[in-house]
């Protein structure tokens, strides 16, 4: 086994191996990402091309050069005409990309066991496997994206009726009120999706699904690291993203060519969180397994007492 797959790792460590392992097997993760992502966003960017967007440089009305760039992301710059096809092209990229890039982030994460296993593997090996559980991350994924909705709905709910009879009596209190209850309802709401989120772990690695039970158990007494652990990853992604955003959008405008830019940026990006959360995944199966063995290990000493 992997020496730093087989033991218990830090906050920092966790970190650092994700880094690691993204750059060390960067052809391979990045390879599995852009057959599946790939032809999504070239398909993403023909129905934008079709639309009437320029590929190069994309600017809208304006007199100066920077009102031009502002007004090229404006959406009702799109034709009429176009708008209906752009939006049902939307929707069907959308359910497609929900159907093909789990099955990528399930090849990454069988191609990390691997690793783990110090054993051999190819990307066409890791990808047939990751359809072999094709039907059960879908259910599963379903599942867990209506518990998300439930619980996003629910603090809907409940933050923005009191909110907004606070404020008629009290504005400022009212505007306090639903920061603070809404920054605990998100702490609150990210610690338990990040104790159940390990269910697609279980479900490609140790078939069980839904896996939501063995996610808890997965990450117990972990529970606030792991959280912060998102947050972390969330920060750098975000910030990866907003700078070549900004970056290029300042002299390409709203085009094809900064979507396909773009696109390409988030399969980087999605690269680093799928192979971070394969490493806290694992790591959370190297502490559970650990604290099974020793519970084994106790029960047998006490047998030996009687």
């Amino acid at each position: 086994m992997n020496i730093k797959f087989s033991r218990p790792k830090g906050f920092g460590e966790i970190l650092d191996h994700t880094f690691s392992l993204s750059k060390d097997r960067f052809r391979d993760f990045f390879t599995i990402l852009l057959i599946f992502m790939g032809p999504v966003y070239i398909l993403e960017a023909l129905i934008l091309f079709g639309s009437g967007t320029s590929f190069f440089r994309e600017v809208g009305p304006g007199e100066d050069w920077i009102s031009q760039i502002s007004n090229s992301f404006n959406e009702s710059a799109v034709p009429d005409n176009m708008g209906l096809g752009v939006a049902l092209g939307t929707i069907f990229i959308g359910l497609l990309s929900m159907v093909l890039f789990p099955v990528a982030e399930a090849a990454i994460l069988i191609a990390l066991n691997h690793i783990r296993k110090n054993e051999e593997y190819t990307i066409g090996s890791v990808i047939k496997k990751a359809f072999t559980r094709f039907w059960a991350m879908l259910g599963s994924n379903i599942l867990f994206a209506l518990i998300v909705f439930g619980f996003i709905f629910v603090a809907v709910l409940i933050v923005v009726p009191i909110g907004i009879f606070g404020a008629i009596g009290n504005p400022f209190g009212g505007i306090l009120f639903i920061i603070i209850f809404g920054l605990g309802l998100f702490v609150g709401v990210g610690y338990l999706l990040t104790r159940w989120g390990f269910y697609f772990g279980s479900v490609v690695l140790d078939y069980e699904s839904p896996g939501l039970s063995r996610s808890w158990h997965l990450s117990k007494k972990r529970g606030w690291i792991l959280f912060g652990l998102y947050i972390i990853f969330f920060l750098i992604i975000s910030a990866i993203s907003f700078a070549v955003e900004t970056t290029f959008a300042i002299f390409l405008g709203n085009s094809v060519l900064l979507t396909l830019i773009v696109n390409l940026t988030t399969i980087f990006t999605t690269l680093l969180f799928a192979v971070g959360y394969g490493v806290m995944y694992l790591d959370a199966k190297v502490r559970h397994d650990a604290e099974d063995l020793d519970e084994m290990i106790e029960g047998f000493s006490d047998q030996d007492k009687w």
